[in-house]
């Protein structure tokens, strides 16, 4: 069976594209950058994706262009919703790449984290792939977690802080900054907004 990989990282690849070529399917990954902010981070998971495939013999479809500001466009007013829209977007993406390369089916890296919503992604990857013709393959990758981090750091490879898009960003990094500042307010005694 030949598959088509959105991937969202090379951390993330390690484990899923292994157990996939392990159970004799045919895996080509596809590397969605519309969400990932800022561009410089983009880059760096990019590259690092690149240096991975090529030493693992993966071949690759790298999206052109950074639309951030569609992106953007689609979860403003609806920041609370942005991960259905993500999720809906990179799937719809690589289904509609999966048709035109005749794959028999398409899948996601993003069913490797122990951090995204599992049901969601199934649902929507399932519904997409109804819509465009080609079939979503879901495997739970969770159970290799460790194993996918342990490699990637014996690797040497960047591993992201944070998803991927600037509300995770500001999650990730505000969250960790408050701690640090004083509630007094600064140097006029006042009460912080």
């Amino acid at each position: 069976m030949k598959l088509l990989m959105h991937i969202c990282c090379g951390p993330c690849s390690i484990y899923p594209v292994q157990v996939l070529r392990d159970d004799h399917y045919d895996v080509m990954g596809f590397f969605y950058r519309n969400n990932i902010h800022p561009f410089t981070e983009c880059i760096r998971r990019e590259e690092t994706l690149k240096t991975y495939a090529e030493s693992i013999d993966l071949k690759m479809i790298y999206q052109s262009g950074y639309a951030i500001e569609a992106f953007l466009r689609n979860v403003a007013f609806r920041e609370s919703e942005r991960c259905t829209y993500c999720y809906h977007d990179r799937l719809a993406t690589t289904a509609n790449f999966a048709k035109k390369g005749k794959f028999d089916g398409f899948t996601s890296t993003l069913l490797y984290s122990r951090f995204q919503n599992h049901d969601q992604i199934r649902s929507i990857g399932e519904a997409v792939g109804k819509s465009v013709g080609v079939p979503f393959f879901y495997q739970d990758f969770r159970d290799g977690w460790k194993t996918g981090i342990d490699e990637s750091r014996r690797l040497g490879m960047y591993r992201q802080p944070y998803c991927g898009c600037i509300y995770s960003e500001k999650e990730r990094y505000y969250r960790q900054s408050k701690k640090n500042v004083p509630s007094s307010g600064g140097e006029s005694g006042g009460k912080s907004a």
